[in-house]
């Protein structure tokens, strides 16, 4: 034992496993989760931009009630995004392809007035909606095409042949 080193050791007593400090991710999570009520309070709950999983689409405004309800499908010759927007028509709907993304938006108006010999009801309800979704590599942009029937929008963006190939496997050689 010619190189033995020895390091002093000290005995401290651990932190209770209940500490305050370990509760500050938990206060952090509240608050946001306080704020996010708040806003839902206030009516900007939904003026706000939520990211989603796949960071395929970005949500740049809601004034709807609620944002249309959106599918994305990929299959091996196009991506294919369904909106659901009930009570539209197509007049009402725009797609544009600008900048590396598709832009959908849609303006619902709705009126309704009723006349009756003893009451008479005026209703009037306005929303619109725009939502950005960010081209991945391999859309074939000229073709790209939209249709709508029974307020349901699906807009088809195909791929080009380069990325309709399938992947190739590369055989792994021992050196």
């Amino acid at each position: 034992m010619a190189n033995e080193t020895k390091l002093p050791v000290t005995k401290q007593a651990s932190p209770p496993a209940f500490a305050p400090e370990a509760w500050h991710p938990f206060e952090s999570l509240r608050k946001e989760v306080d704020r996010l009520f708040e806003d839902f309070g206030r009516g900007d709950f939904w003026g706000r931009s939520f990211p989603t999983l796949a960071g395929f689409e970005k949500n740049l405004t809601r004034k709807f009630a609620a944002a249309p309800a959106v599918d994305v499908v990929e299959n091996d010759k196009a991506y294919e995004i369904t909106a659901e927007l009930p009570g539209m028509e197509e007049k009402d709907i725009e797609v544009k392809l600008a900048n590396g993304g598709l832009t959908i938006k849609g303006e619902k108006k709705e009126e309704k007035e009723e006349k009756q010999k003893d009451y008479y009801v005026s209703e009037r309800r306005y929303g619109s909606f725009e939502r950005y979704f960010a081209l991945p590599d391999g859309i074939d942009a000229d073709k790209i095409g939209a249709s709508f029937k029974n307020g349901v929008l699906k807009v088809t963006l195909p791929k080009t042949a380069e990325a309709q190939k399938p992947a190739k496997t590369i055989e792994v050689k021992a050196s």
